[in-house]
């Protein structure tokens, strides 16, 4: 299959992807454009704007006790969550779960379950 570009930035995506990773837009097989190149697009090609899975891991792992990695990838309520509840070690232990999850998806399932929070 050949690779078609995004209709809003016209960056290359991959085909079957749903959304691009340059701009976030979803993607539509109406709305992409085949691209006379056929070197596809490097998946791990994301928007310079993103946050990285490998510090919100770190963070979780670290200081997931109280929600430091919540702030980090723009989740403001639950990271004040893991503030209130800290001292019940709750929070740390949920912390050092969701690090080992971050550290072991990939980059494409990191930045298409966190998008929303991501996009300026």
């Amino acid at each position: 299959m050949a690779a078609m570009t995004c209709h809003t930035c016209g960056k290359e995506i991959t085909p079957g992807t749903q959304f691009c990773l340059h701009c976030g837009a979803p993607v539509q097989g109406s709305q992409a454009v085949p691209v006379v190149s056929s070197s596809p697009a490097s998946p791990s090609a994301l928007p310079a704007n993103r946050k990285s899975k490998t510090t919100a891991g770190i963070l979780a792992l670290l200081l997931g006790g109280i929600g430091v990695h919540k702030f980090y990838l723009g989740k403001t309520g639950a990271g004040i969550l893991y503030l209130v509840f800290f001292w019940t070690y709750i929070p740390a232990i949920v912390g050092f779960v969701e690090g080992i999850v971050y550290l072991t998806m990939s980059e494409e399932d990191f930045y298409r379950k966190y998008a929303k929070e991501l996009t300026p």
